[in-house]
């Protein structure tokens, strides 16, 4: 048995989960969170019981010790050696890694190199890995990137066209993101489908705050809704997802604002926060919509068929469509806007249960036996997905 550390580093938090490797039982999990302000906090669960604080998290450094720190004060573990591997979520891999890596300095270096292209994530992973590298120094360290899954994409999926030298000399693409979560939804409802997933044509829709939904053929993606930047795409909770590339220069001179601005609020303040002027989360939406509120009803009909158009050109790239499946805190938990997403899919033969639709965070068929395509709520397992990879890595 060995004990492997998943981590998830942002910019003020730090997630993280303690698995007991290769049965993966799950010994910890937690947050750090508000590191870098006045007052942090930090929440850990082990043996099934909470435990939370508020704390000064200055830096990073301090927050890995006070995870450390906990694992001892709570039984979890005793001596630090006992973690032999640490898995760590890097955002942006680009065109390097289709898998994970072991860490070593060429490694580090490409990081570093595509911080451009996520500049709100991977310095924060660097800096989360280097306080665990100093704090964990005999275990192995591994980087799983969110874009490894999405790099069997073909170029003319992933290519823009914009001049072909803005690809070769500034690494313009497609890139996509969530892909750890997209690989783990598909393996895993091809095994409660108990068929290999190289049998199978999927269409995974991962549907959180953020928002990205691929095309999965045969294990492999083909296309995911996500480009350069995690802004394109559907929408979502606070980004706008795609829209007219145009709108930056023309609200940037209405405005008075400068590009990178005009960009910030279609990540910021868009979506569904922009249009219905509530809130960013579904739920508000949804309680919103029941007190007939025009623009929260509005909302859902612009984010059901923003999903419908991206669902509709996958299933026509992918020919035939096995399984539908929803993850993420939308699509896990969302009943009528998974309810409304089926119904808008006129196209694809769909038949599913409302009794069964209306259930919430668990493994299920929701589709009917006569339904032409199987429709799956399969809650997503990012730090698994880390965790086997830390694990099968481990050297």
């Amino acid at each position: 048995m060995s004990k492997v550390l998943a981590i998830n580093t942002g910019s003020s938090s730090l997630k993280f989960q303690l698995f007991e490797m290769p049965e993966e039982v799950v010994l910890a999990s937690g947050i750090v969170e508000r590191i870098g302000l006045p007052m942090g906090a930090f929440a850990i669960k082990t043996n099934g019981q909470k435990h939370e604080m508020d704390t000064p998290v200055p830096d990073h450094a301090v927050a890995v010790k006070l995870v450390l720190d906990a694992f001892a004060t709570y039984n979890v573990i005793h001596d630090l050696n006992d973690i032999v591997a640490c898995g760590h979520r890097i955002v942006q891999g680009g065109a390097y890694y289709d898998q994970s890596v072991l860490v070593d300095a060429s490694v580090l270096a490409h990081v570093e190199e595509l911080s451009d292209l996520a500049p709100l994530h991977n310095p924060s992973h660097l800096v989360g890995y280097r306080a665990f590298k100093e704090a964990l120094p005999k275990a192995s360290h591994t980087f799983v990137f969110d874009t490894a899954f999405h790099q069997t994409m073909a170029p003319e999926v992933y290519l823009y066209p914009i001049p072909y030298e803005y690809y070769t000399d500034y690494k313009v693409r497609r890139y996509g993101a969530h892909g750890t979560s997209h690989q783990y939804i598909a393996n895993r409802t091809a095994e409660l489908m108990d068929r290999p997933v190289t049998e199978l044509n999927l269409i995974t829709l991962h549907l959180g705050n953020g928002a990205s939904i691929s095309a999965v053929e045969k294990g492999k993606c083909v296309n995911t809704s996500m480009g350069l930047t995690p802004l394109d795409g559907v929408m979502m909770g606070t980004r706008s997802g795609s829209v007219d590339p145009a709108i930056v220069s023309y609200l940037s001179v209405k405005l008075g604002k400068t590009a990178s601005e005009i960009v910030d609020i279609l990540n910021k303040k868009s979506g569904m926060l922009g249009v219905s002027g509530i809130s960013s989360d579904a739920r508000d939406i949804e309680n919103a919509m029941a007190e007939g509120n025009e623009r929260a009803i509005l909302t859902r009909k612009i984010y059901t068929r923003r999903i419908m158009e991206v669902v509709g050109s996958y299933a026509m790239q992918l020919g035939r469509v096995d399984a539908l499946i929803f993850a993420g805190g939308v699509g896990e938990n969302d009943v009528d806007a998974r309810a409304d997403i089926l119904n808008a899919l006129h196209g694809l033969d769909i038949s599913f249960s409302d009794d069964l639709n209306n259930n919430r965070g668990k493994e299920l068929r929701i589709s009917t036996p006569e339904s032409g395509v199987e429709v799956w709520i399969c809650p997503t397992n990012e730090e698994l997905v880390i965790a086997r990879d830390a694990y099968r890595l481990n050297r």
